[in-house]
């Protein structure tokens, strides 16, 4: 770990299966070190978050591939409880909110500072690809076949594209009593803001029964686009289309998905609500 190099005192840590995560100071600050074990779509998170210079995220002191050194955030709680115990509108202005901050600082951010080998949502597609030339069955093939239209005729339609931080959700954004409610551990994709709603739509995964409800589909999609001014009819498309590559991606990682599956059970519901042609 590059603690000494980066003088990091620590104090305490876990692990997970992807990372090793380490608590303790630096110069007197509270500070957070992560290291990832292995290259994957974590790898840059540091790199990724240094770009939006603490806007609506967690500040980065030091990072490298692999590595990011950060805040601390006190005491860390994410939004998850506020979601799962009835204040999702709540917690959907509040997501709403860290979007707007992020989007203030990389909206004039040119080309050349993104961070470098930044994915972009067309190299997200390849996901769809790639699981229908497994021959994998687990997900119905006229969902895959739908989901991968949408989502290609999204990516060819994209206005105003910039850096997103491509997992955006309760379980990632996290309370700080100085600073209020931060991201964390962003995967970085370059797309429009629309894109950013989908994870939001599919969590807490915990509680479906919160998400799937169409009501509180609609109302949390007129949240975010009456805050952030972004077209509801595209931020609905984007949600069924990444449900479905969210299933996807889940196979890829080793889980068993059947209709039961979250992501599916909301790509089920938004499916029907979709408008076609897509504007």
């Amino acid at each position: 770990m590059p603690a000494r190099e980066w003088g990091v005192v620590v104090e305490e840590g876990y692990e997970t299966e992807s990372s090793l995560i380490a608590f303790g100071t630096r110069e007197n600050k509270a500070v957070v070190l992560k290291v990832i074990k292995r290259p994957g779509d974590e790898w840059r998170s540091g790199e990724i978050l240094a770009a939006f210079d603490g806007h609506g995220v967690a500040r980065v002191y030091e990072q490298e591939p692999g590595a990011v050194l950060m805040e601390r955030l006190n005491p860390g709680t994410s939004l998850v409880d506020l979601a799962l115990n009835g204040r999702d509108e709540e917690a959907t202005e509040i997501l709403a909110g860290v979007i707007q901050q992020m989007s203030a600082r990389v909206s004039a951010m040119s080309p050349l500072e993104l961070p470098r080998a930044c994915a972009t949502v067309e190299d997200w597609a390849k996901g769809f690809r790639s699981y229908i030339a497994s021959g994998d069955v687990q997900i119905p093939r006229d969902l895959v076949a739908a989901g991968q239209r949408v989502f290609t005729t999204l990516c060819a339609s994209q206005r105003q594209l910039r850096l997103l931080h491509g997992d955006l959700q309760h379980y990632n954004v996290l309370f700080d009593s100085d600073r209020g409610w931060l991201a964390i551990d962003p995967k970085g994709v370059v797309g429009e803001t629309e894109y950013e709603i989908g994870a939001v739509l599919r969590n807490p995964f915990e509680q479906p029964e919160l998400f799937l409800s169409r009501s509180t589909l609609e109302r949390r999609l007129k949240q975010f686009t009456d805050k952030l001014n972004l077209d509801y009819e595209r931020a609905l498309a984007w949600a069924f289309a990444q449900a479905v590559l969210s299933a996807i991606w889940s196979i890829e990682d080793g889980f068993a998905v059947n209709a039961m599956s979250p992501a599916l059970r909301l790509a089920v519901v938004v499916r029907p609500m979709l408008k076609e042609p897509l504007p």
